[in-house]
């Protein structure tokens, strides 16, 4: 057997007998066995005597294979990151006293005190382990009157994984409420929390919303990946002219730059970006946000506090003090916050901030109707870009077929393509998402319309005349360019599509 043939070789019972903490303490990495040899990677010595113990345990002749250590973590990270799916540790439970298990904690006192083989955690590490691995965004936990089932958001979609006999419902719950450091004790109230771990190598911030109902208490855990959330403008999906057109905007002194969408459709991701690409040594920026999501060198934020008083407006105007050059403000929600923001901006400062409309003309609207007057917001608004996250299909499965008849409405492409599903998407055929967006300057001409309190659709419709490319047409682009189905493209856009 080649080198490379070991590496390609890893075998799951192997890792099963080799404890994650040996292997990383040793920086060994055990890959197969063949030929009356243990294959394992190493980097220094001690990996080395290590394999010889393991191989006299085995009764087989140690076969090293020398790496670098940052190879060897990397190997050892992605290996045992497929272990332990939170359905084989249910599997495990089953044969287990599940009494027992629902009822190991009595007091906040014996919780502290179980050990990581307790099924509960090892139940709960499993799952978020497993979340991690198929890049899921959330975890939820979720009780009905005779049943309890867990279910992840994958690329903004929820799919069940697992339904654990409603028995250990109480024990999941407090096991994750211990580690959000909430009170395990108070059953009545909504508790929000966060914990950070470390899983496979990478650094994740869980948010950890509980919440009583009438069968038990509902968690919904967000998965923050500290090392993969902060994506460049070239990572965003914006075509060439809404990314220069959007960047020109950036580059201004001053003013209000708006991204709107519903919730989840990625306009804080785009925040950070625009951030990340206007951060400089000679400028000064300031965030508030609710909650602080990710954290960005070399700029100050702020996160949202009501119980104190701390909310938008009151932060916003603290910020003012404090000689900024660019403020992001996380979401406008009052009339307090908007006026503030928009005199920010009429007085030398450059405001980034969101709203939840479903376009772009709509978020002028909206201003309007919570009572900014109409020619402020024509003096200090300068653009707002809508957007949408469109699933990507995964490039390992996507099938080609011939465009229907039907389907020549909305795109001219001969060739289409279509999911079908493989181990690497998770026989969802799509993986990975990319974003869709609309972005409305500001023209005199809108300007006008603004003065003139006009609806929405007139706005929408001069800012087709001036060259808007509308969320419907860039979403059918991606179509054409084989990056993402019809149906996903009709799924997200349906509604703008129906408005046309």
């Amino acid at each position: 057997m080649t080198p490379q043939e070991a590496l390609q070789r890893t075998e799951a019972a192997l890792l099963r007998q080799v404890p994650l903490g040996f292997a990383k303490g040793n920086l060994l990495m055990p890959l197969c066995r063949a030929e009356g040899k243990l294959w394992a990677a190493v980097a220094h010595e001690d990996g080395l005597f290590a394999l010889r113990e393991l191989a006299r345990r085995m009764q087989l002749q140690p076969q090293p294979l020398w790496l670098s250590p940052q190879e060897v973590k990397e190997l050892i990270n992605q290996a045992y990151g497929q272990l332990g799916s939170a359905q084989e540790v249910m599997e495990d439970l089953r044969d287990e006293d599940l009494s027992s298990v629902a009822t190991q904690f009595e007091s906040p006192t014996d919780i502290m005190e179980l050990t990581e083989e307790a099924p509960i955690i090892r139940l709960l590490n499993a799952l978020l382990k497993q979340a991690v691995k198929e890049r899921a965004s959330d975890i939820h936990i979720e009780p009905f009157e005779r049943e309890l089932e867990i279910r992840l958001r994958v690329d903004g979609m929820l799919r069940k994984v697992l339904s654990p006999p409603k028995l250990i419902q109480d024990a999941l719950v407090s096991r994750v409420k211990v580690m959000a450091r909430l009170d395990i004790a108070e059953r009545r109230l909504p508790q929000d929390g966060r914990m950070r771990l470390l899983i496979a190598g990478r650094d994740i911030d869980v948010r950890v919303s509980v919440l009583p109902t009438i069968h038990g208490e509902r968690v919904v855990m967000r998965l923050l990946d500290r090392r993969a959330g902060l994506l460049s403008m070239q990572q965003l999906g914006m075509d060439k002219a809404v990314m220069e057109a959007f960047q020109a905007l950036l580059s201004r002194p001053n003013g209000i730059i708006l991204v709107t969408g519903p919730t989840g459709s990625g306009k804080t991701t785009t925040l950070y970006a625009a951030l990340r690409r206007v951060h400089s040594e000679d400028k000064n920026i300031i965030t508030v946000e609710d909650p602080v999501e990710y954290e960005l060198k070399g700029v100050g934020q702020m996160q949202v506090n009501p119980r104190v008083g701390l909310t938008f407006a009151s932060g916003l105007r603290a910020i003012l003090r404090q000689d900024p050059d660019v403020v992001m403000v996380g979401e406008i929600r009052d009339l307090e916050t908007a006026q503030i923001a928009t005199q920010a901006s009429l007085t030398g400062h450059l405001v980034l901030s969101t709203l939840h409309t479903n376009d772009a003309a709509g978020a002028i609207t909206r201003l309007l109707d919570i009572g900014v007057e109409p020619y402020l917001v024509a003096s200090s608004l300068l653009g707002v870009l809508a957007q949408r996250l469109l699933r990507l299909l995964c490039p390992e499965c996507k099938e080609p077929y011939p465009a229907q008849e039907a389907e020549a409405q909305y795109v001219k492409a001969r060739q289409l393509y279509r999911p079908r599903g493989c181990p690497r998407c998770g026989h969802t055929g799509y993986l990975g998402r990319t974003g869709v967006f609309e972005l409305l300057l500001i023209s005199p001409a809108v300007r006008e319309l603004i003065v003139a309190k006009a609806d929405a659709k007139a706005i929408h419709a001069q800012a087709l005349q001036e060259g808007l490319v509308p969320l419907r047409e860039h979403a059918l682009t991606k179509v054409s360019q084989g990056l993402t189905s019809l149906q996903e493209a009709l799924r997200v856009v349906q509604k703008e599509h129906a408005q046309v």
